[in-house]
């Protein structure tokens, strides 16, 4: 099941005179990942190399390294630890040692995987849209068993006559918050889904 990390983390290490400094953080959009590289690039190095993964989006760079020796294997570290929601940079300084296409690939791809395998992560859970309304009074504890499966609420509409909420919660929990709902409401309360088809 993929997943992502916590928060940024990082990992050092010295291959032949090069060193190497593995960034990597968790993002929630094309423009997070941008923002992390141009945040943590570092104009003297000698290479800022990255890669990124969101959803079924991705994309790498060499920053002049040879074709293929740097953002590729730094991508396919991402996929190796089943990460998604991910941006990884590494940073080098060239040390003098040419380390060759093999050596660069597994110098860039060996920092993303240790640098990842350290990390904290969270998995991620696949949500879908739902929605439902009830009594100002039931609220609270409507928001509570949507907690309690791991659902979240995505906002509450505040009519004349109760709350309307959008909700998002994982396929496998929805026959049992239909049942919490309806229970708490002697079957007033029904769960729809927003899910386009």
């Amino acid at each position: 099941m993929p997943s992502t990390l916590l928060g940024p983390c990082e990992f050092r290490e010295e291959i032949r005179k090069s060193r190497f400094i593995t960034l990597a953080a968790p993002i929630g959009s094309v423009a997070d990942a941008q923002t992390f590289i141009d945040q943590h690039s570092v104009p003297d190095a000698t290479h800022n190399c990255w890669a990124w993964k969101l959803g079924e989006q991705y994309r790498s760079n060499d920053d002049g390294e040879p074709g293929g020796t740097a953002g590729r294997p730094i991508l396919a570290a991402i996929e190796a630890q089943d990460c998604d929601q991910v941006v990884v940079l590494v940073i080098r300084w060239y040390g003098g040692i040419q380390l060759g296409t093999g050596g660069l690939a597994r110098a860039y791809g060996g920092g993303a995987n240790k640098c990842l395998q350290q990390a904290e992560k969270r998995v991620l859970v696949s949500r879908i849209p739902l929605s439902c309304s009830c009594a100002f009074s039931e609220l609270a504890l409507v928001k509570l068993r949507v907690a309690e499966l791991d659902g979240l609420v995505v906002s509450e509409d505040f009519t004349a006559n109760g709350v309307d909420v959008q909700l998002a919660l994982g396929r496998e929990h929805v026959p049992q918050l239909q049942q919490a709902l309806a229970d708490l409401s002697r079957g007033r309360i029904l769960l729809e889904t927003t899910e386009s088809p």
